[in-house]
């Protein structure tokens, strides 16, 4: 193998790269960010999702007593905190568990 052809082969590696580079940094810059609200906040919604969601046919309709639930969730434990501590600051035992505290009985 002669130095030519070494020097032909590592010109068309080079070439190859180069425009393999060149293919990819105008490919990434092609994108221009269309319809930005705000420097990257640039998300669209697909072709026909309605401008107002309630009331469409992709309105969750969620159920109010599915929604409530954690509320009520937080509810029973502050109720069953404040059972604790009161029981606490009666006996100056703590309690866990609310079954067991005489009062809550």
């Amino acid at each position: 193998m002669s130095i030519i052809d070494r020097s032909v082969r590592l010109s068309f590696i080079v070439a190859g790269a180069s425009a393999l580079g060149l293919a990819m940094v105008v490919g990434a810059s092609a994108y221009d960010g269309t319809n930005c609200k705000a420097p990257g906040n640039c998300w669209e919604p697909k072709p026909g999702y309605p401008e107002q969601v309630a009331g469409s046919k992709y309105d969750p309709k969620h159920n109010p007593k599915e929604l409530n639930k954690q509320q009520e969730s937080i509810k029973g434990m502050e109720e069953r905190n404040a059972q604790r501590v009161q029981y606490f600051k009666q006996s100056g035992q703590f309690v866990y568990d609310t079954k067991k505290i005489p009062s809550a009985n």
